[in-house]
């Protein structure tokens, strides 16, 4: 634990600064929310909306998961994310599909744009450019153009926010800057507590990431607020800190997954740990499963984190639950001797596609 603190040697593990894209994350949010507020869109031309379905993978995939999960209580339209080729056979023309790609260029999302097109959908798109971009200009489709440079997954700012406010442009939603400014300030405020700067045993974000350090995390949470911060925290584990990790929510996971919890897990105990995303937004009744599902994996031998989100509004508590488990995704990749940036497995995936693909 003292490399953490120790700013030469985690420095020395980060030579491509992905510390500075977890800390200026509300840096990024401002920026992105000026870009969208410049992005011309003609509301006109995305009336009478009947679904919405955004397009995506990975790490620009992630934003629209969570403006859904954010805004499923609020929007009457269905609203879907969709990680495929295509698309659902109910999108037509009374669809809105949003294109997600940080490259681009990635190819299921630019297979699923075309089928957007030929079924004559209301399109529009998010990315710093590639052939997205050549697409968009060719059919007279409105895009966000986002800076170039950076990890999709570390550009969760860009891919959350336009969409965030491109709803509000349409009339979908209302005050989508105004909280948005909240949880800004909230980000700018908090992340004080998580900087390398802070020593281990005041700074959480790096008290949890020993805590992770040579196990397997299982994050549980909540099936609304916080099931896709979840996922988040799962995806940044594995590709920060390039650690398994899995994730899952309540309820559903009590009537399938719990049951794993039984003898044969004990020998594996000491390499599991379970993290379990509170919020004050729970259910009344997930709360009462938390809490019981918590003494039973004890139990087991497990140990059980509970991280506690704060804000004083739903996306205030989403976003700071995100920037907490990015700084322990980045410390746990310390911890880890690991380059926090680079995925080389899914360079390799990709480099083999293409070389079938000439095949």
């Amino acid at each position: 634990m003292s490399v953490l603190n120790d700013i030469e040697k985690i420095r020395e593990v980060d030579p491509d600064n992905m510390y500075n894209c977890i800390f200026d994350l509300p840096e990024q949010m401002e920026k992105a929310l000026k870009i969208a507020k410049d992005w011309k869109i003609n509301p006109d031309d995305f009336i009478d909306i009947k679904n919405i379905v955004v397009i995506g993978m990975g790490g620009s995939a992630i934003g629209g998961d969570l403006v859904r999960t954010y805004l499923q209580s609020r929007i009457q339209i269905p609203f879907q994310v969709v990680r495929n080729y295509s698309l659902p056979e109910y999108i037509d023309d009374e669809s809105l599909v949003i294109a997600s790609s940080y490259s681009g260029n990635t190819e299921e999302t630019l297979s699923a744009l075309d089928d957007a097109i030929a079924r004559k959908a209301m399109i529009t798109a998010i990315s710093t450019g590639g052939l997205m971009e050549d697409i968009c200009k060719f059919n007279e489709i409105p895009m966000a153009k986002l800076p170039e440079g950076m990890q999709p997954r570390a550009a969760i700012g860009y891919s959350f926010v336009p969409l965030f406010i491109f709803l509000e442009k349409v009339g979908i939603i209302k005050d989508a800057e105004k909280e948005l400014m909240g949880v800004i300030n909230l980000l700018k405020e908090t992340r004080s507590a998580f900087i390398e700067d802070v020593e281990t045993d005041k700074n959480n974000a790096k008290f949890y990431a020993g805590k992770l350090h040579g196990k397997m995390p299982i994050i549980y949470s909540g099936p609304t607020l916080t099931d896709i911060v979840a996922v988040r925290w799962k995806g940044q584990i594995c590709e920060n800190a390039k650690n398994m990790a899995f994730a899952n929510h309540y309820a559903e996971f009590n009537h399938n997954e719990l049951v794993g919890y039984a003898d044969a897990i004990k020998k594996h105990s000491k390499s599991l740990i379970v993290v379990q995303l509170r919020s004050t937004d729970e259910h009344k009744q997930i709360t009462q499963r938390m809490d019981i599902v918590h003494k039973i994996i004890l139990e087991f031998g497990i140990e059980v984190i509970e991280i506690n989100s704060i804000g004083t509004t739903e996306l205030e508590r989403m976003f700071y639950l995100i920037q907490l488990g990015d700084f322990i995704s980045y410390y746990l990749a310390v911890l880890n001797k690991e380059d926090p940036s680079p995925v080389k497995v899914i360079t390799r995936l990709k480099d083999q596609l293409a070389a079938n693909k000439k095949k």
